[in-house]
């Protein structure tokens, strides 16, 4: 089992999602994030005054799979995420160990 947490454009999660619901994944987890990569931010004037944004509004998208759609589900978020342009995100895949699913206490792929 694997977990992957892709970082991506926030106007971009219901394309994401879409298409990972048509490969067949459909449990994940979405939250709201802010960071920066390579751009370190930008500039923004409000009111004529010019501000510096630090970080920018991001969204972090969970979700955990059995080995055999890894593949897939990088391919799916990285065509559904893209836009071309800088601050288009990352991906990334960690193993997970252990799985419970509290309401019945099934264990590893069957809780997923």
């Amino acid at each position: 089992m694997k977990i992957i947490t892709a970082i991506i454009q926030p106007f971009k999660i219901d394309e994401v999602r879409s298409a990972l619901n048509e490969i067949g994944i459909q449990g994940l987890t979405v939250s709201d994030v802010l960071g920066h990569g390579r751009q370190s931010g930008h500039t923004e004037i409000y009111r004529g005054a010019e501000y510096e944004q630090k970080f920018v509004p991001k969204a972090k998208i969970e979700l955990i799979i059995t080995d055999d759609l890894v593949d897939k589900a990088i391919e799916t978020i990285s065509e559904n995420a893209k836009t071309g342009k800088i601050g288009d995100g990352k991906i990334f895949v960690q193993s997970v160990e252990q799985i419970t699913r509290v309401r019945t206490g099934e264990t590893g792929d069957e809780a997923i």
